[in-house]
């Protein structure tokens, strides 16, 4: 799939009023991830899906600890 056809999904923790604006588009293969905010043209990092699995069950523990 050709980038710019990705459905981009906000980060539950962007606010609405010019706060942080991190957005990630699915694949069955790849996740992308931008930054919105700053800089909306810059390259995307790519990872897999096993990759951002990965990293959320990180952030998930370091919230809980």
């Amino acid at each position: 799939m050709n980038i710019e056809q990705l459905t981009w999904f906000k980060s539950s923790y962007s606010d609405g009023e010019g706060g942080q604006c991190v957005e990630v588009a699915l694949e069955a293969t790849a996740v992308h991830i931008r930054d919105s905010k700053r800089r909306p043209t810059a390259p995307r990092l790519t990872v897999t899906p096993t990759a951002w699995s990965l990293f959320l069950l990180g952030e998930k523990e370091r919230l809980r600890d």
